[in-house]
């Protein structure tokens, strides 16, 4: 086996598009469940709009992509408002049943034939990129090599603008969690009564919330969309497996946390790869016999192996890596 591969291939995926993307939705994920304790599980729904936001604006309107950034993020605040004002007074565990129907509704209608005209239907959308590469600073044109991982052209510039994004959403979720906002924000998730008592109206906060998350989950989806190319509504892409992943990235690297929906991403996409590599070349080497596992399985494996892996850490630590037990609380009531 080659180690030397395998580690290359998970730090590569660490910090690729994955990681990235990962950790934009996961802020937004982090703002909804761990400071106000919306248990938001449609996170994959906000992406959607963000992607084919930018999308439809540039390839059926022939808007400028930082035109159609901006189109995704009011989309993405029109379906936090769609679906906040009736739910958001739902427990916890209704509002998440509504949050997953509601992601998964949104996937169907934007592949539904009648509207193959506007949103491609089940063959998504194609060449809205051209313009956001054309925008590519000139440092950027030989992609980024260190020697053990590189990145070409095209990966380089969406990393460079995507971490500096992710970096911004930890800026500006620092701020806003530090300030009166925020401190209504925690109240709200500690104790909704206590916090109506004092004259707070819970209801708009969370509306509040639930669309500023929504909007670092739109932003998650125009970054994915942008590396891959192409928006395609499959449940690989945008369905609820996608929103699944994110919440194991927050909860990995610890929920109600400023970095631990950035750390929790790096980790998982990096562990993902290292299971993977790992496993194929296995598999290759006759270390793990083929009546066992073959390399088709490996694809599943790797997360069946994450999968008990997250048990672990949820028996001995549910706060994730460098959570606390004490942003934990939720009031389901």
């Amino acid at each position: 086996m080659d180690w030397g591969q395998i580690f290359s291939f998970a730090i590569e995926s660490a910090l690729g598009t994955q990681a990235m993307y990962f950790a934009l939705a996961a802020i937004g994920l982090n703002i909804h469940f761990g400071y106000t304790g919306l248990l938001n599980f449609g996170q994959a729904g906000f992406m959607i709009c963000g992607a084919y936001g930018l999308a439809i604006s540039i390839v059926e309107y022939d808007l400028h992509w930082l035109i159609g950034i901006v189109v995704g993020l009011i989309a993405s605040g029109i379906f936090a408002l769609l679906l906040g004002i009736p739910t958001l007074r739902l427990r916890a565990d209704y509002l998440a049943i509504v949050t997953i129907a509601a992601a998964e509704i949104l996937r169907i209608v934007v592949r539904a034939t009648s509207l193959r005209g506007f949103t491609g239907g089940s063959n998504g959308i194609n060449g809205f990129t051209a313009g956001f590469q054309d925008a590519r600073p000139g440092f950027l044109d030989g992609g980024i090599d260190l020697g053990f991982i590189s990145f070409s052209s095209r990966q380089s510039w969406v990393l460079f603008l995507g971490w500096i994004t992710v970096l911004l959403g930890v800026g500006f979720t620092y701020l806003l969690i530090h300030s009166p906002w925020g401190r209504v924000l925690k109240a709200v998730r500690e104790d909704e009564d206590a916090a109506r008592a004092l004259g707070k109206n819970a209801y708009s906060v969370k509306m509040q919330s639930l669309v500023l998350g929504g909007l670092f989950g739109a932003l998650g989806g125009i970054f994915f969309v942008l590396a891959q190319g192409s928006v395609q509504p499959t449940p690989q892409d945008f369905g609820t497996p996608k929103t699944f992943f994110i919440w194991v990235a927050m909860i990995l690297g610890g929920t109600g946390k400023l970095w631990g929906p950035v750390i929790g991403s790096v980790i998982f996409s990096g562990l993902l790869a290292f299971t993977d590599s790992a496993l194929r070349q296995a598999v290759a080497a006759d270390y793990v016999p083929k009546s066992i596992i073959d390399g088709v399985q490996v694809g599943q494996m790797r997360f069946i192996l994450l999968g008990l892996g997250l048990m672990v850490l949820m028996i001995y630590r549910p706060q994730g890596i460098f959570g606390d037990k004490r942003e934990l609380a939720l009031d389901a009531n």
